[in-house]
């Protein structure tokens, strides 16, 4: 099945689950303090929909749904879901409904505190639901990280931090005097809050104060990147048929340099061919794409003293035909394991060091590189795995709840937390804000989200045309 296919289903199951999760938490307040719910639809329905319990095939199959108050449906706008609630001023817009006298089953008869809880139904689901998620992903599959105190042959780290006092080498110990459990993308924001690092370099243990400032967006994209592990340039395998095995080169060799360069890492190696694919992509004549094919590569052979040099023609497709040693191979993997009862606190605690990453990171949504990262389905889908897997499936699914949750919550009109601003300021000010008011902040609200999509698929057009 094709790689785009694959992650385009697993974002559209994805979605469908959190979307009708995070209405049905609306729904379920809605009913149980007995409000009429007129619509329950996945995806959005303008002009005419998919599939609805009201159309007339359907009635006539299952005619006791002709009795039901609230119609079910599929829109064909894929781009999340609602619940229209009697009553209420929300995205359909539905001002003449409005304009009626006020019935005991409508959202505005109630008082405010149940309004409030309808509001935040959806959000308590996402947020509830990813924690669920999480403890049962731990429960099925455990986990797995490196320990960081694994890394025994430290990290390798590029200019912008040599500058800030790191060495090639250093082990990282702890920040602000708390140590560093595991290597994984916590690490890079460990380091952007905190103000003294604690390595240990040659044997001693020292501590380097960060002077200035660190980006999280331009951390993670810097290449060579701000810091790695160090994998020595070892192979793992080669290739049959192409340009390394037809030079000669063999399992258990070390590159040395590449093209006058030298290498000690894969890390080294992987920025020279970057650089090389930079220049490539850029367009540039035949002779000098043939030039760029050919590369000067210094090796080592395992048991030997003294280093070969060979001249490789590289494909076509850019192939050299080796397989790296990873970093698993010097570094040992930890593994847990989680009875039923013992993944609740477990996937609670990590659900809650997800959410606080994620509201840590909000803060650069409003920095230019933020805006350049903000990204709808096409980057959303991107973060799906190539294949199937369950367990990446629902750890995705559980992350991107808790992202609906908080995106949700933001105080902007449209949005849930939008109508629970209002809602507080109605309880404090005793009188809820006038229907002209509301109106007009739903305009704005849907407005500023309407703007926030056309930037994301921007950006996604532009990724995929780079």
């Amino acid at each position: 099945m094709d790689t785009a296919l694959i992650k385009a289903l697993q974002l559209i199951l994805s979605l469908s689950i959190l979307v009708i999760l995070h209405e049905g938490g609306h729904f379920f307040f809605s009913k149980l303090f007995k409000v009429k719910v007129e619509k329950f639809y996945l995806f959005f329905d303008p002009y005419f929909h998919l599939f609805s319990t009201k159309d007339k095939w359907i009635t006539r199959i299952f005619p006791k749904l002709k009795k039901n108050e609230t119609e079910y449906g599929v829109g064909w706008l894929p781009f999340g879901g609602y619940v229209k609630i009697a009553g209420m001023i929300d995205e359909s817009m539905d001002t003449e409904q409005m304009k009626q006298p006020v019935q005991p089953w409508e959202f505005r008869a109630k008082p405010a505190w149940q309004r409030l809880f309808i509001m935040i139904g959806g959000v308590l689901v996402n947020f509830l639901l990813a924690l669920f998620i999480y403890s049962m992903v731990l429960f099925a599959w455990g986990e797995e990280y490196l320990p960081m105190k694994n890394i025994t042959q430290g990290f390798q780290f590029n200019e912008q931090a040599e500058k800030l006092g790191f060495r090639d080498g250093d082990r990282l110990l702890a920040a602000d005097g708390v140590p560093f459990e595991r290597w994984d993308a916590n690490v890079y924001r460990t380091l952007t809050e905190s103000q003294v690092i604690t390595v240990e370099r040659d044997g001693r243990t020292l501590d380097i104060q960060l002077t200035e400032e660190l980006d999280l967006l331009k951390m993670l994209k810097e290449q060579p990147p701000f810091m790695a592990p160090v994998v020595p340039s070892v192979i793992d395998s080669v290739l049959p048929g192409l340009p390394a095995a037809q030079a000669g080169i063999q399992k258990g060799d070390r590159i040395l340099s590449v093209d006058g360069s030298a290498v000690t890492t894969w890390s080294d190696f992987d920025y020279l061919m970057a650089k090389k694919s930079d220049v490539l992509a850029a367009g540039c004549t035949p002779a000098d794409s043939a030039r760029l094919r050919q590369m000067q590569v210094v090796f080592l052979s395992e048991g030997s003293a003294v280093a070969d040099t060979v001249t490789l023609q590289l494909s076509k497709d850019y192939m050299l035909g080796i397989v790296k040693k990873s970093l698993f191979d010097y570094c040992a993997l930890a593994h847990n394991d989680y009875g039923f009862w013992e993944s609740f606190p477990a996937g609670i605690s990590h659900g809650l060091t997800v959410l606080s990453g994620y509201v840590s990171d909000l803060k650069y949504m409003f920095t230019s590189e933020g805006v350049k990262n903000v990204g709808s389905f096409g980057t959303i889908g991107s973060i799906f795995p190539a294949t199937w897997d369950w367990q990446s499936f629902w750890e995705i699914t559980a992350f991107l709840s808790l992202m609906l949750a908080v995106m949700n919550i933001l105080p902007i009109p449209a949005l849930d937390g939008g109508h629970v601003l209002f809602l507080i300021a109605e309880m404090i000010m005793r009188r809820p804000p006038s229907q002209k008011f509301m109106e007009r902040a739903q305009m704005v609200g849907l407005a500023l989200l309407m703007g926030l999509m056309l930037l994301a698929c921007y950006n996604d057009i532009v990724k995929f045309l780079l």
